[in-house]
């Protein structure tokens, strides 16, 4: 039986690291405890173990999903940009993609480097800006795979594509489709093509349960990060699902859910799902010098979440 079985944790047990942020929505963390997150002050801020911090980068539209490269240089994806930049360790950036097949890459959302070093980038939608495409329900997300042939879509017609991972054995990749709120994976070929998807997990998690971040665990769960209901909850590898913790707001959410269904959803509702204690949480990382301390990201928070979970996590690619 997993360790994560009946796992719940109090709000009030949740701690707090860094200050000042800025739409922190993605996390990072390197073995020897400095933190990265994205930052829209700059492309992301690196918080020391001691607590110092720095803002790196020039300012970029919307800087959200980003992975991490074996000599510690962060690939960002621009969310509002339509641009995925790579950031160096001193500072320095430059642009690695802004177009595949000729064309511009639209409203980029997340970066995933693999073991073979391998770059899997998610987008959204080609539209920008991308909210006209969540509130009309518009389903041309994509996945784009980049390795030594170059770039290329190895999956299309998504609904606002968002997280994408590989799981420990790499032989699935797994991504988020924020609205409806569910988990797709696709089985991966040697040659980095897909093959056909199949929906992995609930069909909701409950109302308003958009889907956003999530990461493996040492023991092959999923832990999914549901930004409207401000909380965070496990896929379990049978499939079944458990809330860890969540804060949210009801009456809200059945609006927020009935606007969505009308084509008439607005950025303000999205920021009215914040909760009283946590406010659109959006990725969780693990990290610490066991993997069991997980920090998590968010649209809307001056800082990160952090608590301890009961099993470690799946180390990433920069990490091994």
């Amino acid at each position: 039986m997993s360790s994560v079985r009946g796992f719940t944790l109090e709000l009030s047990r949740i701690e707090y690291v860094g200050q000042g942020l800025v739409r922190p929505e993605c996390v990072i963390v390197e073995p020897g405890g400095t933190l990265w997150t994205s930052d829209a002050r700059g492309i992301a801020t690196r918080i020391e173990p001691d607590g110092r911090q720095a803002t790196l980068g020039p300012e970029v539209p919307e800087p959200n999903g980003m992975a991490m490269d074996r000599q510690g240089n962060l690939i960002v994806a621009s969310m509002s940009g339509g641009k995925i930049h790579k950031l160096h360790r001193d500072g320095r950036s430059e642009v690695l993609l802004d177009s595949v097949d000729g064309k511009p890459l639209g409203a980029v959302n997340f970066c995933f480097i693999d073991s073979r070093d391998r770059l899997w980038i998610s987008v959204t939608t080609r539209q920008l800006p991308w909210w006209p495409a969540v509130a009309g329900g518009i389903r041309d997300g994509y996945i784009v795979l980049v390795d030594e042939k170059g770039a290329r879509i190895v999956a299309d017609g998504l609904s606002l594509t968002n997280e994408v991972r590989l799981d420990a054995a790499e032989r699935f990749l797994y991504a988020v489709e924020t609205v409806p709120g569910r988990l797709l994976r696709f089985p991966v070929r040697d040659d980095g093509s897909l093959g056909d998807p199949e929906q992995f997990g609930p069909d909701s998690l409950g109302i308003g349960g958009y889907m956003d971040g999530f990461a493996f665990d040492a023991e092959g769960n999923l832990w999914v990060v549901a930004v409207c209901r401000n909380g965070l909850g496990v896929i379990f590898p049978d499939g079944s699902y458990q809330t860890v913790f969540e804060d949210p707001r009801p009456a809200v959410l059945e609006t927020m859910t009935l606007k969505q269904r009308n084509g008439a959803i607005e950025p303000a509702d999205l920021g009215a799902c914040a909760g009283n204690t946590l406010q659109l949480p959006t990725s969780i990382a693990f990290g610490g010098p066991d993997l069991r301390t997980c920090y998590m990201g968010s649209l809307a928070m001056p800082h990160l979440l952090t608590f301890r979970a009961p099993v470690a996590g799946l180390p990433l690619s920069h990490m091994r």
